[in-house]
């Protein structure tokens, strides 16, 4: 039965309510959860308020356009989301320490812990990550004004919060599914799980992956059409190649994806049998559209963050990328093999011999191009003056880490292989052991580089190294132990265990799990001592790194209009030659008026309705979900009929900014590489070699 106003929610529906009428452990465990998520959001609003935030939070945004704020907001989402993940992930580790006595929490949470774990973490740690540093870095490395589609920017900002909001609000009422992040039929359908577990995932997944589609789309058509003068394709930065690349994935492997939802949905609301075991279903048509997302969205994920390592080894060696055209080839070839990979994900599943070898050969060919790139940044590095900061840290333990996984994919392309360690820890092994290494320490290396130029202050340099150490330990002694587990036949997934020979290895991956605990602990301080210390670590001028693209030849931060003059280039690194050849922060004969987009609360509007949406759809709150979504679309209707969506920044103005930068910059004493991360580095580097700019090959 449900109520006419209120669906399926009543005071069952909460996590607190459970806690009180049964306080187990595992309840007690998800009530605190829900009090976090509850009293965090309480405390939010306390603080906007006392300190008089909400002018400025609503002004300049949450009703921007700016791509630059866009980014920072997808950024501080992904951290946001990061800190649950991580700390699901110790909680798992730590049932499983105590497995072998049946630990303190029921199966039933334990399998929501590794379906929100999972799921957070791909869709809502690393999707916005890449996304915001994408949105704030590649305009300015093309020398461009903003996206290509500045409004739709915004909305799919607003989609990406809908999906994490719908996510954290499962903390609070209901339950999560406990399909896994994949959700698999049929044993997410209703008759397995009539509750609102799965339908949290289908609508959290379809909203964000839309937003994620819209993204890809702008991404590709600003890289197309917005290059300044002069950057032909063969003189963009190599993670603007990454980017196409990644915007071509997104396009193209989200739709399986949100259709695969929407098809689940109809099975479970309306009585479809898409994907049951009955009345002509097939939970196989499931399995082969989701991994036909899967695992391009792997490359979606890792891709961008081969063009973050790629920025990063260039600077901090001091030479240009070694390699430049096998660097683009190996990226598109990545690309293209990753859409023809995706069966290697059911190997166990009743495919013929030839199938299953036509796909190992794709999976273990896509290693070739992988291969390349860290030939490529090896060589790179070679007789460059290296500079070991906190991105270059994490660098380091890519490389070692990443060509562990990267073996241990090439075993698993093996169908006699995978067949054998299918359905262990093994697996858990290997696929973090790409991720983290692969994404999570490359966006962690976008997030140190770029800070600077994000906010015009450094982050401070020994918590950097703190935070970026503990992760490479802990990751190591959490994730590398599963590898001997797997192989003596531990199955994922498993709350408990029977075998007492393992329980030294679960302990030793429980203190990883408390290494890595501290180092997003480490983070969170590197965070509050920086803002701190600002005025300190202040680098203004825009230059701290002695960078080689365009986002370094202008202040920090950049004003909205982030160029006052189009540059025109006229060769790869052209910040660097610039500097080589003295031409470097020169003033242009002459300034424009600037046209700008105005602020716009569109993407609010679309964000709260969708959210509200959800949670009709998921408690089926029937007149809720149509009065959310009539709003949703009359102000998307509405929008249209604008008519004074810009702004006109004068000349003079941009004229007399422009002017006072290049006066501090010429008043400044650039710094040398010993000085980098001294209070006299006020963001104007000095170049490395300023006689040698060829290429390192």
């Amino acid at each position: 039965m449900t109520d006419a106003l209120f669906g399926r929610l009543d005071l069952s529906s909460l996590s607190i309510w459970h806690a009180l009428q049964d306080p187990t452990p595992s309840e007690l465990v998800a009530a605190g959860a829900a009090m976090a998520v509850i009293l965090g959001g309480l405390g939010v609003l306390v603080l906007l308020t006392w300190f008089r935030l909400w002018g400025p939070l609503w002004r300049d945004w949450l009703t921007s356009v700016d791509h630059k704020r866009i980014g920072i907001m997808y950024c501080a989402l992904a951290l946001i989301m990061l800190a649950r993940g991580v700390i699901e992930g110790v909680l798992m580790r730590t049932q499983q320490a105590f497995g072998l006595d049946g630990g303190f929490l029921t199966p039933d949470h334990f399998s929501q812990l590794f379906s929100t774990h999972g799921t957070i973490m791909i869709f809502f740690v690393a999707m916005p990550f890449i996304a915001g540093v994408i949105n704030y870095v590649m305009p300015l490395q093309i020398g461009a004004r903003d996206m290509a589609f500045p409004v739709m920017n915004q909305i799919s900002l607003g989609l990406t919060a809908t999906g994490a909001a719908l996510v954290m609000i499962s903390l609070v009422l209901g339950k999560f599914s406990t399909g896994g992040w994949a959700n698999y039929p049929p044993y997410t359908g209703a008759d397995f799980q009539p509750g609102p577990g799965p339908d949290y995932w289908i609508w959290a997944i379809t909203l964000a992956g839309i937003g994620t589609t819209l993204s890809g789309i702008n991404f590709a058509v600003t890289i197309y059409k917005e290059r300044a003068p002069g950057m032909h394709f063969l003189r963009m930065p190599i993670f603007c190649w990454t980017v196409i690349c990644t915007s071509i994935i997104m396009i193209f492997a989200l739709p399986p994806l949100t259709v695969a939802a929407l098809m689940l949905a109809a099975d479970r609301y309306l009585e479809f049998h898409f994907f049951t075991n009955d009345l002509g279903g097939n939970m196989m048509n499931y399995v082969n559209l989701f991994w036909l997302f899967g695992h391009p969205e792997v490359y979606l994920l890792v891709i961008p963050c081969y063009g973050m390592f790629s920025e990063v080894i260039t600077t901090y060696s001091g030479k240009r990328i070694y390699g430049y055209m096998s660097m683009v080839y190996a990226t598109m070839s990545i690309a293209v093999l990753s859409f023809c990979v995706w069966l290697h994900h059911f190997f166990t599943m009743g495919q013929s011999a030839n199938v299953n070898a036509a796909f190992g050969i794709a999976s273990m060919a896509i290693a070739v191009p992988t291969g390349v790139k860290i030939y490529n940044w090896i060589a790179t590095l070679f007789r460059g003056r290296v500079r070991m900061t906190v991105p270059m840290i994490y660098a380091v333990g890519f490389f070692y880490l990443f060509t562990i996984g990267g073996l241990t994919g090439v075993m698993l392309a093996n169908p006699v292989i995978s067949y054998q360690v299918h359905n262990t820890l093994f697996l858990v092994a290997h696929f973090h052991n790409v991720i983290i290494p692969g994404v999570l320490f490359g966006l962690l290396a976008g997030y140190h580089y770029w800070f600077p130029k994000a906010f015009g202050f450094r982050l401070h340099e020994g918590w950097g190294r703190a935070a970026a150490i503990l992760w490479i330990i802990g990751f190591s002694f959490t994730f590398l132990p599963l590898y001997w587990l797997g192989l003596h036949g531990m199955p994922r997934r498993s709350p408990t265990f029977a075998e007492p020979s393992f329980q030294p290895i679960m302990w030793l991956a429980l203190f990883g799990a408390a290494l890595i605990l501290s180092a997003l602990t480490c983070l969170a301080i590197q965070l509050w001592i920086s803002i701190r210390r600002r005025d300190q670590l202040a680098v203004p001028l825009g230059d701290p790194w002695d960078g080689r693209a365009l986002e370094w030849s202008i202040p920090s931060p950049p004003p909205p209009y982030n160029f006052a003059v189009v540059p025109r280039v006229t060769a790869r690194d052209d910040f660097a030659e610039a500097k080589a050849a003295g031409r470097a922060y020169a003033e242009p004969e002459a300034y424009e008026d600037i046209e700008m987009p105005n602020n716009t609360a569109i993407g609010l509007d679309v964000c709260v309705c969708s959210t509200l949406m959800g949670v009709a759809l998921v408690f089926w709150i029937w007149w809720l979900a149509v009065l959310s979504l009539a709003v949703m679309l009359l102000a998307l209707v509405g929008r249209t009929f604008h008519t004074r969506n810009h702004h006109v920044i004068p000349a003079a103005r941009v004229a007399a900014e422009h002017r006072a930068w290049l006066a501090k910059v010429q008043a400044a004493t650039a710094v040398d590489r010993l000085q980098e991360t001294h209070t006299r580095n006020m963001g104007r580097a000095m170049p490395e070699r300023p006689n040698r700019t060829e290429a390192a090959e």
